[in-house]
């Protein structure tokens, strides 16, 4: 483990604030991801010929959808920059690998963001020469956006990486933290079943496979919330106290 471990001390609230913060971070990727893509895009997804300017207008749908997709961007960046003072005292790098993790997920949202965003710009202007193949392709972008983003790299910084680190550290409880060490992943790989088209996106296989994970990430905000991190070695120091031998190490 690292030996740049920072031990000093944190004060007990000052924990629990983070726990708190980072708990509401994650339950707002749920509430504003879950509507953003199976309620205000589906208009798009299930009709891009609606970029020639035909059908009902999804300009009000798809543009409140990216603003729920950049508080996800927002939301998920915190997740791993809120607790970042608490999870280096385990590993410094394992916490700068989850921060890089949420950072590199953030990207693909925000291409997926501007995918849509693009083709409501050439309905609204009415292009010339637009045709339906034209937003076909701006919505297989943002659905490999989100293929790679939410649904490979969120399986290895949620799952895995964050999985581990509270695993190892016992800021949660560790059966919990095991519904991420399995659903992270079975959500990598099947985004790269995907790819592969072995299975559908979006099918019954693909479904299953993010059952674990969507237990984990909502299980973990939850947590967080009701009762903060569990008393750990990691912590110890807190108010003063000294850290026991070994501790983060």
């Amino acid at each position: 483990m690292d030996t740049g471990t920072d031990r000093r001390s944190i004060s007990t609230a000052y924990a629990r604030k983070i726990a708190t913060l980072t708990g509401w971070l994650m339950v707002v990727t749920f509430v504003a991801s879950i509507p953003a893509y199976f309620i205000l895009y589906a208009p798009v997804r299930d009709h891009p010929d609606y970029i020639t300017g035909t059908g009902a207008d999804p300009t009000a749908s798809v543009a409140l959808g990216a603003v729920l997709e950049l508080i996800v961007i927002i939301a998920n960046i915190g997740t791993a920059v809120v607790p970042y003072v608490v999870f280096k005292r385990y590993s410094e790098s394992l916490a700068l690998g989850y921060v890089a993790a949420r950072l590199v997920e953030a990207t693909f949202i925000a291409i997926g963001i501007v995918s849509l965003l693009t083709f409501l710009l050439m309905r609204q202007e009415g292009t010339a020469g637009t045709d339906a193949a034209l937003g076909q392709a701006f919505v297989a972008i943002y659905d490999r956006a989100f293929l790679i983003g939410p649904g490979f790299c969120a399986g290895i910084a949620n799952g895995i990486v964050l999985g581990y680190l509270m695993y190892r550290s016992g800021l949660v409880p560790r059966p919990m933290a095991l519904l991420g060490l399995v659903g992270g992943p079975l959500v990598a790989a099947s985004g790269i079943a995907v790819m592969f088209d072995v299975i559908e996106r979006g099918g019954a296989v693909q479904g299953i496979a993010t059952i674990p994970e969507f237990f984990w990430e909502l299980s973990f905000g939850i947590y967080l919330i009701v009762k903060g991190f569990k008393p750990s070695p990691i912590l110890a120091g807190v108010d003063g106290e000294p850290v026991p031998p070994g501790a983060g190490s």
